[in-house]
């Protein structure tokens, strides 16, 4: 900091000259469209869908403390890692309107492995690991579509916002996708193969029994399971209560 005087008459005056600051934005959540343009908002707020995604796995695991939904959330901050790897090893730029705004590269997108990886690993999830639930009702049926028809149209999305907000090329979304693709590939054979019969084990420990971390890999209708025994539960203890009352 360097400090300068001028007089003016018989004051003397002091003045800071300060270094600027240079102010960069938060490239993880910072999001621009053309003004105006509603297509453009539109994608703008699908592009924040990984967040939404982050946010809810970081709520199931909160309140549910399943090991599979834990590994699953894992494996998305490992392919985040993997991402970020590859855009400082290929080093590729953004598109040059985004050169000047983004200081980070844009090969592959991060965006759109996301979603991949997302997407891909739910495909996975819903064929194989529900499959064993043998259950062919016309709504397990209509979830199973909707969940993976979901799924895909937000990937979807995500992957045109990220193109037509100019945030990076389609070679940057395609890769993005591949390696999303490649990477839940991986890692769901390696939850089914090695860490699924790990989690028995696992739920024994002690750390898991204080922070209530269960495995529910055996249980074909999670959802069904805690209603019907939440209901019983529920049931036992109103005929017990209402027992004392009569006494």
């Amino acid at each position: 900091m360097e400090t300068k005087t001028s007089s003016i008459g018989n004051t003397l005056y002091y003045q800071e000259e300060n270094d600027v600051a240079k102010w960069v934005p938060l490239s993880l959540t910072f999001v621009e469209y053309p003004k105006g343009d509603i297509i453009g908002k539109f994608l703008a707020f699908i592009s924040l869908a990984p967040f939404g995604i982050g946010a809810g796995f970081v709520a199931l695991i909160l309140f549910r403390r399943d090991l599979h939904t834990i590994t699953f959330f894992l494996g998305t901050l490992c392919s985040e890692t993997v991402n970020y790897g590859l855009k400082y090893l290929i080093c590729e730029k953004r598109p040059l309107r985004r050169e000047d705004v983004y200081v980070e590269y844009g090969m592959p997108s991060s965006h759109a492995q996301f979603v991949s990886f997302f997407a891909t690993y739910i495909i996975y999830f819903v064929f194989i690991r529900l499959h064993h639930m043998n259950n062919n009702t016309i709504i397990e049926n209509i979830s199973k579509i909707l969940i993976i028809s979901s799924s895909m149209v937000v990937a979807v999305l995500v992957c045109i916002s990220r193109i037509y907000l100019q945030y990076h090329t389609i070679s940057q979304v395609l890769w993005g996708i591949i390696v999303g693709f490649l990477f839940a590939t991986v890692w769901f054979a390696l939850t089914s193969l090695i860490f699924t019969p790990l989690f028995p084990q696992i739920v024994t420990w002690k750390i898991s029994e204080i922070l209530m971390i269960r495995d529910t890999t055996l249980i074909p209708n999670v959802l069904w399971f805690e209603y019907t025994n939440t209901r019983q539960e529920a049931r036992a203890r109103s005929r017990k209560l209402v027992s004392m009352k009569s006494q």
